[in-house]
């Protein structure tokens, strides 16, 4: 049986579809919540590791000292030779945590835009199935560089770094396919102060508007569970 630890940084951004996932494939599902003050779980209590996103930033330890140890956490997990998702924020501590810088991007990306994976994408079997070219949902205003020894593995027009997989087992998404219609509910009621003026940021009407491509992200999120944890 695999068992799934998570990593959630604010009760708005849950695992969404991975819950399902979950639940269908008979995992056994354990979690940290860092808003509950939760402790972070020893390499040995997992098999999968998935790290949420969250409004906040990975340099920002002296607001949420947590973060320290969530880099220590993750840092042995990587060492321990486990998988490990990590989206959008949980992507960009990933980075931080193997070395490459995160910063701002040069522009804030929210919304549904397309997704294109790189030649790098077929050297690994975490992205089989997958389209070459797929929407998916952002939000995100930084971004992170692609970690050294890690393949570089989809862009879109307004960030280059969209994901990377690294030793074949440890993958960062900066975009978001987990996402329930409840969930970005969450981020429009809890973040829209992000939503400002831009050539890639989309109104929350027009979010609502594309609900119905919740369908084809989770789909999505499912194929690469099943490469995950094969």
């Amino acid at each position: 049986m695999t068992r799934l630890h998570f990593i959630q940084h604010v009760p708005f951004e849950g695992l969404g579809c991975v819950e399902t996932y979950a639940a269908n494939n008979g995992f056994m599902v354990s979690g940290t919540r860092v808003y509950e003050k939760n402790p972070f779980p020893d390499p040995d209590a997992y098999d999968l590791l998935v790290i949420m996103g969250g409004p906040m930033g990975v340099h920002d330890e002296r607001i949420h000292p947590w973060i320290i140890d969530e880099k220590k956490c993750i840092e042995r997990a990587i060492q321990n030779d486990k998988k490990i998702l990590g989206i959008c924020l949980g992507a960009q501590l990933i980075a931080t945590v193997l070395g490459a810088k995160v910063y701002v991007n040069r522009a804030r990306e929210i919304g549904w835009f397309p997704v294109t994976l790189t030649r790098d994408a077929g050297k690994t079997g975490i992205f089989n199935g997958i389209s070459g070219r797929f929407t998916a949902f952002h939000w995100h205003g930084e971004t992170f560089d692609i970690p050294c020894g890690a393949l570089h593995i989809a862009l879109s027009e307004a960030c280059t770094n969209q994901a990377f997989v690294y030793n074949d087992r440890v993958v960062g998404l900066q975009f978001h396919c987990e996402s329930t219609a409840d969930g970005i509910g969450g981020l429009i009621d809890n973040c829209g102060d992000e939503m400002r003026e831009g050539p890639y940021m989309q109104t929350a009407e027009e979010i609502r508007s594309n609900m119905d491509r919740i369908a084809g992200i989770n789909a999505t999120m499912n194929s690469l569970l099943d490469n995950i944890t094969l």
